[in-house]
């Protein structure tokens, strides 16, 4: 292979990390003190990872999400940061985001300089050597597991409304009970699982509109 040799360091390898798996472990210094992944365990968790520090589309984000963070409090998810510049890094980018735009960001923002953390989720090839496409997002679940993943390229912010729409719809669909349906909002209507049987098919009346595949359930449900 053009490049390697014996003494070139191989770096780790991960399996593809899955909507359903558990979220990786991992424990970090942030700006917030040390961080182990684990202490999220009981309450919701948005873990978003963005390129670099002091780089423009990061910057807007990391702005949208501080002072959206009372509305993810209010649904019981934290916020926790992630990006594979250093600590002091962090640091000195919270406080120039302070003083430019008079925003505090107050949740973690972990240091990931080895890449493990990003190769363990998946946001990064195991050969790659800096985080140049790293915009991902996962939420992780009460009890640990990855439900859902979004990967942005470096050019594309996201979008805070649709972070906090999207923790609310798999907070309302948790329970096996309701699905989101396109669009969905939260106090809107959602869908009851259809009942795969021959007698539910058979048994809906046209009364029923859209009949046994895509039925409402109840409003205000999330």
């Amino acid at each position: 292979m053009p490049g390697v040799n014996e003494n070139t360091p191989i770096a780790p390898s991960f399996p593809p990390l899955r909507i359903g798996d558990p979220a990786p472990e991992f424990l970090a210094r942030s700006t917030e003190g040390m961080v182990r992944l684990s202490d999220y365990r009981g309450g919701w968790l948005l873990f978003f990872s963005h390129p670099g520090d002091f780089t423009p589309v990061c910057t807007s984000e990391f702005v949208a999400l501080a002072r959206a963070q009372d509305q993810f409090s209010a649904m019981g998810c934290s916020l926790l940061g992630h990006s594979v510049d250093s600590l002091f890094s962090h640091l000195a980018w919270i406080r120039a985001i302070r003083d430019h735009f008079d925003v505090t960001v107050t949740f973690p923002i972990v240091e990931d300089p080895s890449l493990d953390i990003a190769r363990a989720y998946g946001m990064l090839p195991a050969d790659a050597h800096d985080a140049a496409s790293v915009r991902a997002v996962y939420v992780i679940d009460t009890v640990g597991v990855v439900r859902a993943m979004i990967s942005y390229p470096a050019a594309v912010g996201r979008s805070v409304d649709e972070m906090l729409r999207l923790v609310a719809a798999l907070q309302g669909t948790a329970d096996g009970d309701s699905l989101s349906p396109e669009g969905w909002e939260p106090g809107q209507p959602m869908l009851t699982p259809p009942v795969l049987t021959r007698e539910a098919v058979l048994g809906s009346g046209l009364a029923e509109g859209s009949g046994w595949f895509c039925r409402p359930v109840g409003g205000d449900s999330a």
